[in-house]
């Protein structure tokens, strides 16, 4: 281990000890409000660019599995916590989350007041920051945070989405073949996907209207991922082909890329939505429930054509719009995680309402 400074654009300074991996990291410094979880925290691709702190003071309790990635590595450009368990205790466990850290290279950061840490980028917002354990001179800091990219303007699909199609397997029969768009998609939307008897072909970020409709899909899906969805502009233009052709769902930037194709915009939040506890109102089925959320931009309310499009569900904390639905087309999307992995399972219902819209849309059509 080795003494590290966390150093914030604003310059304020948190002191603490990395793990094994030395050097610098930079990114964007967001809050997890989540008591477990941190493994699919960690694969999460949505997460690229960011340095995640985690509210819960102990980390890593339960250790690490097979069982709960949410893609094939870490994304998250660093890790901090208040402290990392030594000694994880877990019939699933294989490795502690130290080892699986230092496995991957991520320089992780303990021994920071996290809840001081949350705070401040609750009251400030999210912000640019730096760990590093070979440079603790704030005005060097500053200037190497200055020249670091911004999350705003940034399109980071291009880092994670896949090189090429592949296509995930439904269990048993396949009742209905969605085309998803990659734009940093989670495993366990695919799982729950496959469970429900669709065979999903896993698309590039980059592809085309043509390349989509070649398969003949029954659905599109838009997937979840990371930075600015504005400047994803070659997203936004094939959903804007596809609208009407054929049944449309997104989640999280899949949302937001539908909301932008529909005419709207996008806004970022102060300090963005990262936990499993956020409660939303699903006004179509009038009930409330509690949320999985990984998300720092939102779509404008006030900047949607309301003669075509409804707003579906909102956020209770803070009444930021969390679901819309086109009122001609078969499309809606979903600003939060109805797969979760990790929090709860309250909105899960939400896939079978997809695939309810697409029985719908093949009987129009039959």
């Amino acid at each position: 281990m080795k003494e590290a400074i966390l150093y914030l654009q604003d310059g304020t300074k948190f002191y603490g000890r990395t793990l094994k991996e030395t050097g610098e990291t930079i990114g964007e410094a967001v809050f997890n409000t989540a008591l477990t979880g941190y493994q699919e925290v960690l694969t999460d691709p949505s997460y690229t660019g960011q340095m995640v702190v985690m509210t819960y003071p102990l980390i890593g309790n339960y250790g690490v599995n097979d069982e709960d990635m949410e893609s094939d590595t870490i994304h998250v450009q660093g890790f901090v916590a208040k402290e990392f368990c030594r000694r994880p205790s877990n019939w699933r466990s294989k490795k502690s989350i130290i080892d699986y850290l230092n496995e991957h290279k991520i320089i992780a950061m303990e021994g920071v007041d996290t809840r001081a840490l949350t705070r401040h980028l609750r009251l400030s917002g999210a912000m640019k920051a730096i760990i590093s354990t070979e440079d603790f001179d704030p005005k060097s800091l500053h200037a190497k945070l200055d020249k670091a990219p911004s999350m705003e303007g940034a399109d980071l699909v291009k880092d994670v989405t896949t090189s090429k199609k592949y296509v995930w397997k439904a269990q048993g029969p396949r009742r209905y073949k969605i085309a998803a768009i990659d734009c940093g998609i989670k495993w366990n939307i695919l799982r729950i996907f496959a469970s429900l008897g669709c065979e999903v072909h896993v698309f590039p970020a980059t592809a085309t209207i043509k390349d989509i409709m070649s398969i003949k899909p029954d659905g599109v899906f838009l997937s979840n991922g990371p930075g600015d969805p504005a400047v994803v502009g070659y997203v936004i233009t094939t959903v804007k082909e596809l609208l009407g052709r054929l049944p449309i769902f997104g989640i999280c930037l899949g949302h937001q890329i539908l909301g932008l194709a529909l005419g709207g915009k996008t806004y970022k939040l102060k300090f963005g939505h990262h936990g499993v506890n956020h409660p939303v109102k699903d006004f179509e089925g009038n009930r409330i429930g509690i949320t999985s959320q990984n998300h720092g931009f939102c779509v404008d309310a006030s900047s949607l054509n309301l003669d075509e499009v409804k707003v579906i569900h909102t956020n209770l904390n803070d009444q930021s719009i969390e679901g819309i639905r086109h009122k001609k087309y078969p499309a809606f999307s979903i600003q939060y995680h109805p797969e979760a992995a990790p929090g709860p399972h309250d909105a899960r219902y939400l896939f079978k309402q997809f695939l309810e819209m697409i029985e719908q849309n093949k009987k129009q059509y039959a």
